[in-house]
């Protein structure tokens, strides 16, 4: 979950908002949102253990033609998108060292790399997601620490003010969670690859509920520190918030390291998009005969067709959008799929009241429906006020619904 967004998002935000509790509250509204959908997932995934994330559920539960949309939807915007901004946000982190550095085939450069590294070893593939990840939470532990006793703070306020409550409840507001939406975007993950979680029906709800709430309390953290220690104007409209805070945090020569340090945990970030997005590709491709040569696998167990067709989507994003259309349309079609599976959760548990739920989620219906409202809130004023991304997102949406019926689905799902 950490990665691309925490890293990027905030230069963005303060073109709208500059007040520091309106910031903090962003990010928090987002942490909620994402703990509250995680919850709910928990409950799906441990009743239906079975990976595909998105597309298996709703096949499942609602129509298999939504479930294709979703599964298109998870396998373009859901995980190629987000690998190609992790790897761009990489190759601009960098630039500062690597001056000359062409931040488009550096960015290519990368995908193709770790594409070829998970589709050849799964157990190679892993363990890097572990020590990347590991290498990943010890820095931003040592980052928050010394922003937290950082002496030369800006004089900003996080205090609430009358003028927040206005704020919290604008427009801006609402399309800003769209960047934190993208930023918390892996919460989800686990859904993904169940098929491959040891004890699924214990294990999913413990790995999405510790790892919602730990990304959360980070992510707060990180933008207080971004905010103390470089004036609001430095950081907007920058792409590189973490390499600028770096300057002011610990001097321009040990900024670049941690800039370097930060590229490296990017880069662990594209790995982790990059492992679990061709597994929803091949759980499309054992449904559909048209498509079954997505679900061929190599003699290391790894779906090798599925991780072709990720790399040319991501290299096909890389070559024909900006880095903040693509957050933009990401995040507002996500908000969509997520918030249509929470949705077939609670159409499941009148469907199968006897169906088996190892696990179900806490304050139920409540928690769902709280979900479902602030994700129709952000949906609602992003229409207005972003038409051309939100009408990229439905478009692509209409494309998937409508290759169902092209494709013609002969198999039959099982519980």
């Amino acid at each position: 979950m950490i990665g691309t967004g925490v890293f990027t998002s905030l230069g963005y935000q303060l073109l709208d908002i500059q007040s520091g509790f309106s910031i903090i509250m962003l990010w928090f509204i987002g942490g909620v949102i994402s703990l509250f959908g995680a919850l709910s997932y928990s409950e799906l995934a441990s009743a239906l253990p079975r990976s595909g994330g998105e597309y298996y559920l709703l096949s499942r539960i609602l129509h298999p033609s939504i479930g294709l949309s979703a599964g298109i939807i998870s396998a373009t915007v859901g995980f190629s998108a987000p690998a190609v901004l992790a790897a761009i946000a990489l190759a601009n982190y960098l630039k500062p060292i690597f001056v000359n550095v062409n931040v488009s085939i550096l960015a290519a450069t990368v995908i193709i790399l770790l594409n070829i590294l998970h589709s050849f070893s799964l157990g190679v593939g892993k363990s890097f997601q572990v020590w990347s990840t590991l290498l990943k939470l010890f820095t931003m532990i040592l980052f928050i620490f010394a922003g937290i006793f950082f002496s030369d703070k800006q004089n900003i306020s996080f205090s609430p003010k009358l003028e927040d409550l206005k704020i919290v409840l604008s427009p801006e507001f609402a399309v800003n969670l769209v960047w934190v939406s993208y930023a918390y975007a892996g919460w989800n993950s686990s859904v993904y690859v169940v098929g491959e979680i040891v004890k699924p029906n214990k294990n999913i709800f413990k790995s999405i509920l510790i790892g919602t709430l730990l990304v959360a309390a980070f992510y707060v953290m990180l933008n207080y520190v971004f905010l103390v220690v470089s004036p609001i104007e430095s950081l907007k409209g920058e792409i590189e918030i973490g390499y600028i805070s770096s300057v002011n945090l610990f001097g321009e020569k040990s900024a670049k390291l941690i800039s370097i340090l930060i590229g490296l945990l990017l880069l662990s970030t594209v790995s982790s998009y990059v492992y679990v997005g061709p597994r929803i590709i091949q759980a499309i491709g054992q449904d559909y005969d048209k498509l079954s040569f997505l679900s061929k696998i190599n003699q290391n167990g790894v779906p090798f067709n599925a991780f072709i067709i990720q790399l040319v989507i991501s290299l096909g994003f890389i070559l024909s959008s900006t880095f903040e259309e693509v957050v933009l349309y990401t995040g507002i079609i996500l908000i969509i799929t997520t918030s249509i599976t929470v949705c077939s959760l609670i159409y499941l548990r009148l469907k199968e009241p006897d169906l088996n739920r190892p696990y179900k989620v806490w304050g139920y219906p409540f928690i769902p429906f709280i979900f479902i409202i602030l994700n129709s809130w952000i949906l609602v004023y992003t229409v207005y006020l972003k038409p051309t991304e939100s009408i990229i997102g439905i478009c692509l949406m209409i494309f998937s619904l409508g290759l169902f019926f092209v494709l013609k689905r002969e198999k039959k799902y099982e519980a």
